[in-house]
């Protein structure tokens, strides 16, 4: 039954994609093109059958972001300010302390949590979150050193500019790319959403910062006068999914749409992802905000969700426990209440989706590999969970 339920909301899809492009005067060759689009991203919700769900850590007050530290221990960012140790066996440290002050209101709050590559020798670890007052608040990023269950030597490594006053759309995902250089999502603050194609913002953008802040020579706008020298890539909305192909390098980044049009992008040194010149969503009041869908020198996006999934988490799936899912990405959502599965061939290129752990009827804020090999799911609530997949 599941299936056919899926099956047949795919052929609804399909329908509405077919009439969107023809009610806006698509040429035939569009339409064709658009019709095929959603055929191959054909989705089927999936139920336990070839996998386990374990709740392997609960109680936590809308838990962020999840980063594994060895023997059986992770880390968890809750959004409201505090870091945890979670146990093997289940059990929460305290909060830990000398975690920076953040300004927690609407989205706002605490987000990621990255190791450094060498945090076996130096205990040195990544943190983003906002950071007020309240009429001047932006994206921050320092690095620490964790002892015991405290956080010392706390450095900052970033800021974006400028600041702004609203208390959304921060993106906040860290990442390490494959030359070492520190990757960091930004949103563009919602009511700022030009700043996202201003070059010299780093409001709506992919940030490409060496370990402790300084330039990469080879970031592409680094002797540009007109732009930030942070700017890895731009014209995002708020881009809360990041990761890094280990084996490819290539990097993988999805971001909120308004009103439908949520998009999974493969990130290129200096491209521009569109927002807002071009976007698949409309605005929440139902008006356009563009009339492009796609545009010259814009970047498309490898997938775009009509009506929004609310993506939130990303992995690339390299581990052993599944290996019908080696290479795919894993990308979390919050309205949808899923996990998407997002089938890649060898060449990145996107042949289908599968929606996956929708029996847990949860919002899904971060999906990650585990060292084990099995996937990490952390569920958004007041009373968010770990939820571990293993095999059947």
């Amino acid at each position: 039954m599941p299936a056919l339920v899926g099956t047949i909301n795919q052929a609804i899809c399909n329908q509405a994609v077919r009439y969107q492009a023809i009610r806006r005067g698509c040429s035939l060759r569009a339409v064709i093109t658009a019709w095929l689009l959603a055929t191959a991203c054909a989705t089927t919700p999936t139920y336990a059958a070839d996998y386990r769900l374990e709740v392997i850590g609960e109680g936590l007050e809308f838990p962020w972001s999840i980063e594994f530290l060895g023997n059986g221990q992770m880390l968890v960012t809750e959004r409201g300010g505090d870091l945890h140790i979670l146990g093997e066996a289940g059990e929460l440290s305290p909060p830990i302390a000398g975690v920076p002050a953040t300004y927690v209101r609407s989205q706002g709050g605490l987000f990621d949590v990255l190791l450094a590559p060498d945090f076996a020798a130096t205990k040195q670890l990544y943190l983003s979150f906002a950071k007020g007052p309240a009429g001047a608040n932006a994206t921050h990023v320092v690095r620490a050193t964790l002892e015991g269950n405290t956080l010392t030597n706390i450095y900052p490594v970033a800021a974006v500019t400028p600041t702004k006053d609203t208390a959304v759309h921060y993106g906040g995902r860290l990442a390490w790319d494959r030359t070492g250089a520190l990757l960091m999502t930004s949103g563009d603050g919602f009511d700022y959403r030009e700043a996202a194609q201003d070059k010299n913002s780093l409001l709506g953008k992919v940030i490409r910062i060496g370990p402790t802040g300084e330039l990469p020579a080879n970031n592409p706008f680094i002797d540009q006068v007109d732009a930030h020298p942070m700017v890895y890539s731009y014209g995002h909305r708020n881009p809360q999914g990041l990761a890094v192909d280990a084996i490819t390098g290539r990097i993988y980044l999805h971001e909120h749409g308004p009103r439908g049009g949520d998009e999974l992008n493969l990130i290129e040194p200096g491209r521009n992802y569109g927002w807002p010149l071009t976007s698949y969503g409309v605005d929440y009041t139902g008006a356009l905000i563009s009339p492009f869908q796609q545009l010259p020198d814009i970047t498309d996006p490898l997938v775009h969700w009509t009506p929004s999934v609310g993506a939130s988490g990303l992995t690339q799936y390299r581990g052993d426990a599944f290996p019908q899912w080696r290479g795919d990405l894993f990308v979390g959502t919050l309205v949808e209440r899923s996990v998407r599965r997002v089938d890649l061939d060898a060449t990145g290129a996107v042949v289908g989706q599968e929606i996956l752990f929708q029996e847990l009827d949860e919002r899904i804020r971060d999906v990650r590999t585990g060292p084990d090999g099995y996937l990490y799911l952390l569920t958004d609530n007041a009373d968010g969970r770990v939820i571990r997949v293993i095999p059947d």
